[in-house]
């Protein structure tokens, strides 16, 4: 019977411990997946990666072993007892009073490992953090020769994590050996009173050798309750920073009754609107813009000046704080978050590819792309004939982060996966800027055919693009310095003519050259 219920406590603890994660992996993973990018802004990615794995692992360890071994220690422990007070309540009463030191004890040593495990996870997801910004720029660690730098940070980091498990764990095995001394103590009451009751004749040997078996029945109950204070205590701590994720609000939220935008015009306002990521310094101040259905908006200024914070805003990224952005004459925060998206594409300048096939890239979010679809898409992009140079074409796996293709080849397999969105309002966040001049005159032909027809934002520091918009504007300080077309605005002797002198008139210079050096090959 007994091996029968260890089985039984053992598969239904597993099974109990391991749906418990399983929700929590999903929860923590949904909740990062749906908060804005301001969370994620103050949050470093090891420590979320150290939450959604390590943290989750202490909570399992606690539901497996803590959570059911501590019925069962409390069952036994007043089953136990009844019985002995049964037996002869003055050898219970002398078991008993250790009982308040042990209460005590245990009390002061919880609220100890509660803040130490709380320290460990936090110092954990520090070294994480360390490890994942290491293998992320392993490139710029290798090209500064920084190696023994980063293994040194890395090393005071694991030395630290290691410092402070080991002050938890002996505070477990000190607090496990009170335990068994308090235990053997009280042992040793009972034979030397039970001892004396048996010369008194008072109590038989039998009787005596019959309490003391019973009170070895406390022994797991004593010895459990240290390792269940500590995985409960681990587990307290896990849990808080768990739920600091799952608590965690949102800036930007989706309102009960968003509604669902269709397919918008491609009218776009940003009225009044202001931002700031925090109080004390705007980036965005009582900025005014409208773009008309089809018109092509290029976005110019100095680092810092809010040029990504406008485009950002648009897709609701990020929130305004004051004022308010429209498609449509709708306020963006009225309706839902997806049908937003699905009509704003962007091509943004830090492009992500997952570890998949190129096919998968390009259709990425868009299930029901078919191939054909797909290879139009490519096309569109100029990257179709150099994807069927590959050996296995569409099916070429391009490795962590696109690292079996060339620059030009990702940012052009990011414009073919907005082009298969197929979106009215279109963000290109610099899309051309890490391409050679001839990609980029071919990338530039492309996209003059897809920006027909749709609201088209550019973050540019390319004449092609900044000659060809309905209107520039450009930024300073988080408002907008000056607008109008190119030729206005060389015509004013601003801040745009200085743009240009300094950064558009020699592209211009080496687009020439180019074109000149193809024209010769040609005639060779």
């Amino acid at each position: 019977m007994r091996g029968f219920f260890d089985f039984a406590r053992t598969y239904t603890t597993d099974s109990l411990s391991q749906f418990v994660t399983y929700d929590f992996r999903n929860q923590i993973y949904d909740k990062l997946q749906h908060v804005s990018f301001a969370y994620h802004d103050k949050e470093h990615t090891g420590n979320l990666m150290s939450k959604a794995t390590a943290d989750v692992e202490a909570v399992r360890r606690f539901v497996n072993m803590g959570l059911v071994r501590s019925s069962e220690v409390v069952v036994r422990t007043l089953a136990v007892t009844s019985i002995l007070v049964w037996l002869n309540w003055e050898l219970a009463l002398i078991s008993l009073v250790f009982v308040p030191f042990l209460v005590m004890r245990s009390t002061m040593v919880m609220g100890r490992l509660r803040r130490m495990w709380l320290h460990v996870q936090e110092v954990n997801g520090e070294l994480v953090t360390a490890l994942q910004e290491n293998l992320v720029g392993i490139h710029v660690v290798k090209a500064f020769g920084s190696e023994d730098f980063e293994r040194r940070k890395y090393d005071k980091k694991a030395q630290e994590l290691r410092g402070e498990y080991y002050q938890s764990e002996r505070l477990q095995g000190t607090n496990s050996a009170w335990m068994s001394l308090y235990f053997t103590f009280a042992l040793g009451l009972i034979v030397w009173y039970g001892g004396w009751e048996i010369i008194r004749g008072d109590l038989t040997a039998g009787q005596l050798t019959m309490f003391v078996l019973y009170l070895n029945q406390l022994t797991f109950p004593i010895r459990s309750a240290a390792q269940i204070i500590n995985s409960f205590s681990r587990a307290i701590s896990s849990g808080g920073r768990i739920f600091d994720v799952l608590d965690a609000d949102s800036p930007v939220e989706e309102k009960p009754n968003a509604r669902i935008m269709g397919r918008s015009e491609g009218l776009v306002r940003f009225e009044d609107a202001s931002f700031a990521y925090d109080s004390r310094s705007p980036s965005l101040t009582s900025v005014n813009i409208e773009a008309e259905p089809g018109e092509i908006t290029a976005i110019l200024g100095a680092p810092g000046s809010g040029k990504s914070t406008i485009v950002n805003l648009l897709p609701r990224f990020y929130d305004v704080t004051g004022g308010r952005v429209t498609i449509d004459g709708q306020d963006i925060r009225e309706v839902t978050l997806e049908s937003l998206r699905s009509n704003v594409g962007i091509v943004q300048q830090d492009i992500f590819l997952f570890d998949a096939t190129i096919r998968d890239n390009i259709a990425y979010g868009i299930s029901s792309a078919t191939e054909e679809d797909i290879i139009n898409a490519a096309k569109v992009a100029q990257l179709h004939d150099q994807i069927m140079a590959f050996a296995h074409g569409y099916d070429t796996w391009v490795g962590e982060r696109g690292s079996t293709l060339s620059g030009g080849q990702r940012q052009r397999l990011s414009i073919a996966r907005t082009v298969l969105v197929d979106p009215p309002i279109l963000i290109l966040d610099d899309s051309t800027s890490s391409v050679d001049v001839e990609t980029e005159r071919q990338i530039h032909q492309a996209m003059v055919n897809v920006m027909k027809g749709r609201t088209t934002f550019v973050i540019a520091h390319r004449l092609s693009t900044v000659r060809e918009a309905d209107q520039i504007l450009v930024l300073k300080d988080g408002t907008i310095a000056e607008r109008g077309n190119h030729h206005e605005l060389m015509a004013q002797r601003g801040i745009y003519r200085d743009i240009y002198e300094l950064q558009l008139r020699p592209q211009e210079e080496v687009l020439l050259d180019a074109s000149i050096a193809g024209g010769d090959g040609g005639d060779n």
